[in-house]
């Protein structure tokens, strides 16, 4: 696991088949970039939350808390008074001019089609806007910008609730976790215009009407948060980050989130986002990880210039976590647990090297199968329904249905057929016919009709053998499943 009080921005892509531990990775990283704040009074819990925010967020804040307690039109007079302005005022020592500094903030982040303000020196982004009566409103399309800010909150009024609870904790998250996917963008990981509705009239919302604004994606607010936070880390946590087009999600920050290129060190830079124009750097408390599939072909391959950025770790299956069952471990007549006969156990350790020996032997490592495909499965009834819903599907796939390999893999091929995990529909149907065209059978006038029937059959068709389905012969028995040793 990664120390992350290391200084040095960190970029990990963990690389593995499927069932290999790598999304359980990123959830146990996840917690070392969670503070776990022991109780204590709200006026504590208060400073905690407001530490870290700008004005400009503290403003947000409280018409969040307002709009959270069904009020969405809001008095200057009640956001200085507010307890967040006023603590935010005591942490920066400030006694003096606050209305001048809430209607600052206010005016500053008005847009400029605003009918009621008029200011010159206005910000990018617009959050606020006056209606003819002077009460001030956040404007509906700066919802989706405000949605960390409003899960902030919604942690601290939990946490203001529960705090008679002397086990109640306060987690403060410095990570976000996203799953990359095949239609997944800059516009979602950066930023980009997107639709937005918005009440034509504040004031009745008789009519809605659709306009399009410039909103932050998730890596940019994640890097705002740290911007604001420098003595902590933060983390973006990918899922499959090579399910996207990689070089399109990140775009110009593709040369920003090297290590010697994040703001402050020895080789910064900055660029002016694509859509805003803005100029941004990714801050040195962000570190990345990412997990990526190598088993599926089909996925996009990573640019060159994004591997040279990243430090790369093997995730393997790892067999020796997997238990032994017990199939019998109790004595039926006096219900004391007895020393088990080793052919009465499954070693699923064993049964998964053993498989993986093969399937590399024949497929190759990237075919293998994780240990998780086994890591919940105690009991016989388990072990069968993995095998038949899952590990058999996935191998047949993978070995484009082709017999040979399936039944070299189970171990099949000097099997009779009864005791096959994988049967060749060709050679059940020949059985059959034989049988059929056995002297003694009763049914022998259909054999020439079965063995057309079989031509048309394709020779590369498998079929699970029912008794395993079924948990009967052979396969209720422990010892046929050592042959996958």
């Amino acid at each position: 696991m990664p120390d992350i009080s290391s200084r040095k921005p960190t970029n990990i892509i963990y690389t593995g088949v499927a069932g290999t531990g790598k999304t359980y990775r990123l959830l146990q990283i996840a917690k070392q970039y969670t503070n776990y704040l022991p109780r204590v009074n709200d006026k504590e819990l208060l400073g905690q939350l407001l530490q870290p925010l700008s004005w400009r967020d503290v403003v947000c804040l409280i018409f969040l808390d307002f709009k959270s307690k069904k009020q969405d039109l809001v008095k200057v007079p009640e956001i200085v008074n507010h307890e967040f302005f006023v603590n935010k005022a005591a942490q920066n020592s400030r006694e003096k001019n606050l209305s001048n500094t809430a209607w600052s903030v206010l005016q500053m982040h008005t847009p400029a089609n605003s009918k009621t303000v008029s200011y010159k020196n206005r910000a990018s982004q617009a959050y606020f806007d006056k209606d003819n009566s002077g009460a001030w409103y956040l404007l509906p399309e700066s919802m989706d910008l405000l949605s960390d800010l409003a899960q902030q909150l919604a942690e601290f009024q939990q946490a203001q609730r529960e705090n008679s609870n002397q086990n109640q904790e306060f987690r403060q998250q410095r990570f976000s976790l996203v799953s990359f996917h095949q239609a997944y963008g800059y516009e979602e990981f950066v930023e980009g215009i997107r639709p937005v509705m918005a009440a034509s009239d504040h004031t009745t919302k008789s009519s809605t009407q659709m306009s399009y604004a410039i909103q932050d994606g998730t890596f940019l607010k994640l890097c705002q948060r740290a911007a604001n936070d420098p003595e902590q880390r933060y983390a973006i946590l990918i899922d499959e980050i090579n399910r996207a087009n990689v070089s399109r999600v990140f775009g110009e920050l593709l040369s920003l989130i090297e290590p010697d290129k994040r703001a402050g060190m020895a080789n910064a830079m900055m660029v002016h986002l694509a859509y805003s124009g803005r100029t941004f750097s990714v801050p040195a408390n962000v570190d990345i990880y990412a997990t990526m599939n190598t088993q599926d072909h089909s996925l996009a391959p990573l640019d060159m210039a994004l591997r040279r950025r990243f430090h790369f770790i093997d995730c393997p299956p790892q067999p020796e976590l997997l238990p032994v069952i017990y199939v019998n471990p109790v004595n039926s007549e006096t219900g004391n647990s007895e020393t088990v006969d080793p052919a009465e156990t499954i070693d699923l350790a064993k049964i998964l090297t053993g498989l993986n020996n093969r399937i590399t032997q024949t497929l190759g490592l990237d075919a293998q199968l994780g240990h998780a495909f086994l890591w919940s499965v105690n009991t016989l009834e388990q072990l069968q329904t993995a095998l038949i819903e899952q590990i058999i599907p996935q191998l047949a796939q993978a070995a484009g249905g082709q017999i040979t390999i399936l039944q070299y893999i189970f171990q099949d091929e000097q099997q009779p057929i009864s005791a096959q995990f994988i049967q060749d529909s060709q050679a059940l149907i020949n059985n059959e016919v034989n049988n059929l065209a056995s002297p003694n059978h009763p049914n022998r006038m259909f054999a020439d009709q079965h063995s057309f029937l079989g031509q048309t059959v394709s020779a590369s068709s498998y079929k699970i053998n029912a008794d395993l389905i079924h948990n009967t012969a052979e396969f209720a028995r422990p010892v046929v499943y050592e042959r996958l040793y």
